[in-house]
């Protein structure tokens, strides 16, 4: 899905709140300090390549470094690049100040949620793109949960959230700051 694709998805979903808790996970992504401590990991047949390559554009363009993600691999090639040889016993060193984002269209396996569980043990924040398990919208800090058949699909919520992670909110200009503070000083209006 390219920019204009995303542009698009975003004007049809505005009235619908999805835009709104999209962004929020994304801004939960930039709480991470360090560039390499937001991992990335999926479940053991299917890893989050896609989402993986968006949020690494995103740090790129946005100037956000501890955005460019580490995906977490469940069983890494030995002959693989060292960016995708890292396997699950990076989850097992995360410590605070990183991010766990565990990404699972599908209900977590035991193995991956006690692995998350020790994660926000030692101070990891943990963020979940899930499709309703209650196991592991339990262990995150920050959840969304995207139903089967809603509004948008899994692949679509994962394009809403890498863009809103790379957003720079924009500064409301004076007029707006001046309009808010004139709301603010007269009081609510009431009709006649």
């Amino acid at each position: 899905m390219d920019s204009g694709s995303v542009a698009f998805l975003r004007e049809l979903l505005a009235d619908t709140g999805w835009i709104e808790r999209t962004r929020e996970l994304g801004m939960a992504l930039r709480a991470t300090r360090s560039p390499g401590g937001l991992l990335l990991v999926g479940t053991p047949l299917d890893e989050p390549w896609h989402l993986t390559a968006h949020l690494g554009d995103e740090a790129r363009l946005s100037g956000l470094p501890q955005l460019a993600p580490t995906l977490v691999r469940w069983q890494p090639p030995a002959d693989a690049p060292a960016h995708l040889r890292i396997g699950l016993e990076r989850i097992e060193a995360a410590r605070r100040g990183e991010t766990l984002f565990v990404v699972a269209e599908q209900q977590a396996p035991v193995p991956l949620l006690e692995r998350v569980d020790d994660a926000r043990r030692t101070g990891a924040t943990i963020i979940a793109l899930e499709s309703g398990d209650p196991e592991l919208t339990g262990l995150a800090h920050e959840a969304l949960a995207i139903p089967q058949h809603g509004l948008i699909t899994f692949d679509g919520a994962q394009h809403l959230v890498s863009t809103a992670a790379g957003e720079i909110p924009q500064r409301p200009s004076l007029r707006d700051r001046l309009a808010r503070l004139l709301d603010r000083v007269s009081g609510p209006q009431v009709a006649d």
